[in-house]
């Protein structure tokens, strides 16, 4: 007998927050903290917020790239990733309501493997068609660019 696996899941997080600024996460069995830096009020425990999300979508590149990767058949060995976000801050400092405040996202994506340059195109395409984090970035109006390159 076939075993159907669920096309949707629930996904969970919990937090306590014991100052303005720090929020205790506990995702599955893991605990890590979100924090401001302290010269923003907060003990810098953890990344804020927002960096948090880039660290998200740096995660989801590379594990959506081994995927698609893999799938294709393509050997792109480990990945290094270099994210640069320009963030639109109008929005966290309350002084004008942002539309898109991850205005711009550039990745450069090093393979280390013996993929070719028209190879890694292929599981760039993959990625940008797969990864949730890119997903949700592009869809509410982050430009991303990617430059994946080998080592």
């Amino acid at each position: 007998m076939a075993i159907t696996q669920k096309t949707t899941v629930p996904l969970k997080a919990s937090a306590t927050c014991p100052t303005h600024s720090k929020a205790l996460i506990t995702i599955r069995d893991l605990d890590f903290a979100i924090d401001e830096p302290t010269e923003r009020g907060g003990t810098n425990m953890g990344p804020t917020p927002t960096d948090a999300a880039i660290a998200a979508l740096v995660g989801c590149t590379n594990v959506i790239g081994n995927k698609c990767a893999s799938k294709l058949g393509i050997d792109i060995g480990h990945l290094t990733i270099d994210a640069t976000c320009q963030f639109d801050r109008r929005g966290v400092m309350l002084s004008e309501e942002i539309d898109v405040p991850f205005v711009k996202i550039a990745l450069n994506i090093t393979a280390n493997g013996p993929a070719t340059t028209e190879e890694l195109k292929l599981v760039a395409a993959e990625v940008s068609k797969f990864c949730p984090l890119s997903k949700l970035f592009r869809q509410a109006g982050t430009q991303i660019e990617e430059n994946w390159q080998s080592a």
